[in-house]
């Protein structure tokens, strides 16, 4: 889901975020059952198997990625529920763990900490964790999030080759993640292009009228001389905001 719409915002096809969309809707329409994630479906038929925590963590920076690419609000909602079933049932006083606290009864509850091809369950939900904070603001969300980044500490000392995903989500955190709202503007314009065009590890974007529903980065920020206007921010503290997209590139860069 992630890769298709970060594709299709950066490749400019549209086709690719309904892509992304699709594959979204499934999930929710079919793994989620009764309030919880499932693991594996085939042929629409979803198993018994519960989903771990790199699932809820990998699912929610899917669903804040279409955020991201199609401005849509219901994403964003969507996000923050599967993180908060991540923060119900793998997270204690502990720690971060890769079963669900009412799952199948084990010698011990497992906690993979190394990253591969694919991110490690805490890794994961990090990441997510720190892009729903910076889209909300949510300190509670930023917290946790840096307390998953530090259990990867061992890992990162002693052999960062396998600590690749906590290690940029480390690097958005130094960053900010800087966060751009901009308002005015539609999906098309020339300030979210350029917003969108950026490097900032971690950054955060959304687009929209100024107070819009739902969308607390665009909170008292209004337009600038009847112009559309955007702000660059970091932790919601922002620049003055700048009408003019060369303006835009040098703050972000």
């Amino acid at each position: 889901i992630a890769a298709l719409a970060d594709a299709g915002v950066d490749l400019d096809r549209p086709d690719l975020i309904e892509a992304a969309c699709a594959a979204a809707e499934f999930v929710i329409d079919h793994h989620l059952v009764d309030g919880r994630l499932r693991r594996t479906s085939l042929g629409g038929r979803v198993s018994e198997a519960p989903g771990v925590l790199d699932d809820h963590g990998n699912l929610a920076e899917g669903l804040l990625a279409l955020h991201r690419a199609t401005g849509e609000t219901s994403w964003l909602e969507r996000a923050g529920e599967v993180v908060d079933l991540a923060i119900d049932h793998f997270h204690d006083a502990d720690g971060w763990h890769d079963t669900a606290h009412d799952g199948e009864v084990l010698i011990t509850r497992p906690r993979g900490r190394t990253d591969n091809a694919e991110p490690s369950g805490v890794s994961a939900v990090a990441g997510a964790l720190l892009t729903h904070s910076a889209l909300t603001g949510s300190t509670r969300h930023r917290e946790l999030a840096e307390e998953a980044v530090a259990a990867q500490s061992r890992i990162v000392t002693h052999d960062p080759r396998f600590a690749g995903w906590a290690l940029a989500v480390a690097e958005a955190m130094l960053e900010g993640p800087l966060q751009v709202a901009i308002v005015g503007e539609g999906e098309d314009g020339p300030l979210r292009r350029v917003a969108l065009a950026s490097s900032s590890p971690g950054l955060v974007v959304v687009s929209g009228s100024p107070d819009q529903a739902g969308e607390p980065l665009l909170a008292d920020r209004p337009l600038v001389d009847g112009r559309p206007a955007a702000y660059v921010c970091r932790g919601f503290v922002c620049d003055a905001p700048v009408t003019d997209p060369e303006a835009l590139a040098a703050l972000l860069r």
